[in-house]
């Protein structure tokens, strides 16, 4: 009965999304965390301060998503008011008008890159909105830049799933390494199979297997410094891979190589000084995100400082403090162990996109009108997704209650039980189902990594491979978890369409599983000692 009870709200989520006249998700998901708090009170007994404690921090941690959305979709605005994504149309015509060339220079190698350097679902944030500028249809460039976005997650925000993801467990350097080239390898086949079918719900396969020598290039330029240097170093691969990859893609596609000829219908007379205007806000926003990631260099630990700065207690509510760092927390929440904080700083809203926008607005002389507008838009577009990703918090939140007892780990352990020593084959679903909830690879190797190790240790095997596999299990999730869906479908004003948008994005992300599977239990021996 717990396990039946533990799984039937994802059950009825994903029912509520994608049945005939679906529910929108700004629907669907405060409905779902309704049932978890009734799960909660009627089976599991669970104390209703707990549970107001994690609702409270819910509602809390949900700043930080929302206002990511937000920045993105501010960023986004200015830049069509402005012109840039006018510019950017038309220079990237100039490139080269084949739209697989562009869905691979900006889809790919450059969501690549910046999901080597923030992570937080900003790559299809700024991607995304770019495609649609190029005249692709919102939909289907929200499922690309989903399915997309998952080779380069493990190594995301400078490696951060990899690193902090698996820091509880208290492993060995060169363990943590291991499990970072072990991911590696996986996802490098992966990006054999899964750029064609991202691209394959844009384009034609005809126009496929036209272009398939570039697509195939785009691919390795980017993967094979990311494989390369994930041998030695689990913070930059996907940065230093994607950076690399765009470059390369950039001057492929300048050279026609491995494309077909397809005639340019843009009105392509742009110059030199006005590109180099266009790309300015997104080198500012690249550069921001650059270097306040970046271990080496002060400005992480000072934005992460949380040295307390002023403290004061909020009744029985809790202790709000906020840090030297400008760390917002609210602690110890109605007397319970229940913590929750905001990164004013370092989460990427404020930096890069606000700042980015507020540098850029005299640059390109935008009147007062033209400004109110932009914001007053923005705020409008993120009033659903806000009310989505409460809903979808909370029952995140109350799905984690209970320790090795919560409805979470009652998944895992049962799906681990239930498999022995084939779980190799199942091991990366988990970290999609952690991943699904959270919206994160990093709280899903947090959430799971656990299991998976005690699992490793239970069945004899190799405690590396499966946390490999969870990792890459967790980047794969990407493609249907559900905040990744809300926040694409809110920067690109897509209405009701998250569950539509799952049923397409839940096939890449099986076969994603099934790739993971087979290398595990055949490549992956072939390199390492498993």
């Amino acid at each position: 009965m717990a396990l039946f009870l533990s799984i039937f709200p994802i059950v009825l989520l994903i029912y509520l999304m994608v049945k005939r006249n679906a529910l929108p998700s700004y629907v669907a998901l405060p409905w779902v965390a309704v049932v978890v708090l009734i799960i909660h009170l009627l089976f599991f007994a669970t104390d209703i301060t707990v549970i107001s404690a994690n609702i409270a921090s819910a509602i809390m941690s949900v700043l930080t998503p929302i206002t990511v959305i937000f920045g993105a979709i501010l960023f986004n605005r200015f830049s069509e008011a402005s012109g840039v994504t006018n510019t950017l149309r038309k220079w990237l015509g100039t490139i080269n008008p084949n739209p697989v060339a562009q869905l691979m220079i900006i889809g790919w190698a450059f969501a690549f890159m910046i999901e080597g350097a923030s992570g937080f679902g900003t790559p299809a944030a700024i991607a995304a909105p770019i495609l649609v500028g190029l005249g692709f249809n919102p939909i289907k460039v929200a499922i690309l830049a989903l399915i997309m976005n998952s080779v380069p997650v493990s190594f995301g925000a400078v490696g951060t799933p990899t690193w902090f993801g698996f820091g509880s467990l208290n492993l060995a350097e060169a363990q943590i390494l291991e499990i970072g080239s072990m991911s590696a390898l996986i996802h490098a086949f992966a990006a054999l199979v899964i750029p064609v079918i991202a691209l394959s719900f844009i384009v034609s396969w005809k126009e496929i297997r036209q272009n398939i020598v570039f697509i195939y290039l785009s691919v390795f330029a980017c993967v094979v410094p990311y494989f390369l240097l994930a041998q030695i170093n689990y913070e930059f691969p996907s940065l230093v891979g994607g950076a690399i990859g765009m470059f390369i893609s950039i001057f492929l596609a300048n050279k026609g190589i491995g494309l077909a000829k397809v005639e340019n219908t843009l009105d392509s007379a742009v110059s030199m000084k006005e590109v180099a205007k266009a790309l300015l806000p997104t080198g500012l926003l690249i550069s921001f995100l650059i270097v306040t990631r970046i271990q080496q260099l002060p400005f992480k630990a000072m934005m992460n400082n949380t040295t307390t700065w002023i403290g004061t207690q909020l009744g029985s509510l809790g202790q709000f403090e906020i840090s030297q760092g400008l760390v917002f927390s609210l602690k110890n929440i109605f007397g319970t162990t229940v913590n929750a904080s905001y990164k004013l700083l370092y989460v990427p809203a404020l930096i890069p996109f606000v700042v980015t926008v507020l540098i850029c607005v005299p640059l390109f002389a935008l009147n007062g009108s033209k400004i109110k507008e932009v914001f007053a838009g923005s705020f409008k577009q993120t009033k659903n997704p806000f009310i989505a990703l409460i809903g979808a918090l909370i029952m995140v939140n109350l799905m984690l209650v209970g320790n090795d007892g919560s409805m979470v780990k009652i998944i895992g352990k049962s799906f681990a039980a239930a498999t022995g020593e084939y779980w190799t084959i199942f091991a990366s679903y988990l970290g999609a189902v952690g991943a699904f909830f959270s919206g994160s690879n990093t709280v899903s190797n947090l959430t799971f990594g656990s299991v998976q190790l005690s699992t490793a240790e239970i069945t004899g095997l190799s405690a590396s491979l499966v946390l490999a596999l969870q990792s890459v299990g967790g980047a794969m999730g990407n493609m249907v978890c559900i905040n990744n869906i809300v926040a694409v479908n809110s920067v690109l004003n897509i209405q009701n369409q998250e569950g539509a948008i799952l049923k397409k994005t839940v096939v890449p992300m099986f076969i994603y599983g099934v790739i993971a599977a087979v290398v595990a239990l055949t490549i992956i021996p072939l390199f390492f000692n498993v």
